[in-house]
């Protein structure tokens, strides 16, 4: 490992999540030096998953006065966010 940066992987996408374990495998990351983030209520057994294989992950929590106005700025800056927030709602667990 050339650098001391820690790396955060902010995706709930499977192909990008794929992509990110296979560059920490071949470059032999240690667990403290990146971490997974991922919205609540995202693919939540993917995050389970994440956090069962030792994986540092973070799950983000939106809270107070304004979460609503914050889920809905996210479904509206990437309207894909909104085909995985239902595929999360009423998709396999």
């Amino acid at each position: 490992m050339n650098s001391q940066a820690v790396v955060l992987v902010a995706s709930h996408d499977p192909r990008m999540i794929t992509i990110a374990e296979e560059l920490i495998r071949r470059t032999g990351r240690p667990a403290d030096s990146y971490e997974f983030q991922m919205m609540h209520g995202i693919r939540p057994m993917e995050q389970r998953r994440l956090a069962d294989v030792g994986h540092h992950s973070r799950v983000l929590v939106p809270f107070g006065p304004g979460w609503y106005d914050y889920y809905t700025q996210q479904l509206a800056e990437r309207p894909a966010n909104a085909a995985l927030f239902a595929r999360s709602l009423f998709g396999k667990r």
